[in-house]
């Protein structure tokens, strides 16, 4: 394993309790666990022979090369910095391969994680990564935007967590003013962003028209 970030470090602590020997000698699979832009020179630098891995969702098998025996598996999960190994109870995983055997291969590697794997085309990657990050990254922005306007209000913002647990909870049943068609609601809204946030307006008028579609 090449990589202890938040991701490494977790996957690590995950194969030595599944008793997976982490070692230089008789490599079985080279796992980068770097950012993205470092793959393809980690890579570069890896004697072909063994399997060869990286675990992003965005870079496609060519940031491999030159390895012909290569996957790429991306828990699509997101990991703290504790590096404990049960960040990946429940997750799904990504499997990206070129042949049977790499497939093989990444499947092997999901179940020794005991993560779900599911398949992904290498040309679908950066699509599937957008949705990952709209699920994950824009749910911070969206929070502390929230937790902004709570602020301004006097409200706590911490009030806003169980709101966002139960949404999750409730599958995302969509409720609230748009859902009900209280366009008079959403106009207040508006107009008091307008007045005292305006720097959450355009974010507001852009959710409100996708969710309204």
């Amino acid at each position: 394993m090449i990589g202890r970030g938040r991701l490494g470090s977790a996957l690590a602590a995950r194969l030595a309790n599944g008793g997976v020997v982490l070692s230089d000698e008789d490599v079985d699979l080279v796992l980068l666990c770097v950012p993205d832009r470092h793959i393809a020179e980690v890579a570069a630098s890896v004697a072909p022979g063994p399997w060869v891995a990286h675990v992003s969702g965005a870079a496609p098998l060519a940031s491999l090369a030159p390895h012909a025996r290569r996957f790429s598996l991306h828990p699509l999960q997101t990991f703290d910095r504790s590096g404990r190994a049960e960040q990946f109870d429940g997750t799904w995983a990504a499997v990206t391969a070129e042949s049977e055997a790499a497939d093989a291969a990444g499947v092997s590697l999901a179940q020794l994680l005991g993560v779900r794997p599911f398949r992904l085309n290498d040309d679908a990657r950066i699509r599937y990564h957008a949705g990952a990050a709209i699920a994950s990254n824009y749910l911070v922005t969206l929070f502390d935007s929230a937790s902004a306007l709570l602020r301004s209000a006097g409200a706590p913002p911490e009030a806003l967590i169980p709101l966002m647990q139960r949404t999750i909870e409730n599958g995302f049943q969509r409720t609230g003013p748009i859902a009900r068609g209280d366009w008079a609601t959403v106009d207040a809204h508006r107009h008091a962003l307008r007045t005292h946030a305006p720097e959450f307006l355009a974010m507001y008028d852009v959710l409100a028209e996708v969710t309204a579609r």
